[in-house]
């Protein structure tokens, strides 16, 4: 036997046929987890301007700008 005959067959040996789609399942899994953590922090800034009116509000009198400056 030659060695293109024997590389043929141990790359026959090898190869397996299983389910690709629940081999590769996991990555599906880590790309739901990081986009709900990326939505959780763009969540979590949600109304932040609104939290700190009253400083904006002691700032604009201060410096002599009309409110938030808007």
């Amino acid at each position: 036997m030659n060695l293109i005959a024997q590389i043929a067959m141990a790359a026959a040996e090898t190869e397996h046929h299983g389910n690709v789609a629940a081999e590769t399942f996991i990555f599906g899994v880590i790309a739901a987890i990081v986009f709900a953590a990326m939505g959780l922090v763009t969540l979590s800034f949600r109304n932040v301007a609104n939290r700190h009116a009253a400083k904006a509000e002691a700032y604009a009198l201060k410096h002599g700008k009309d409110g938030h400056g808007h």
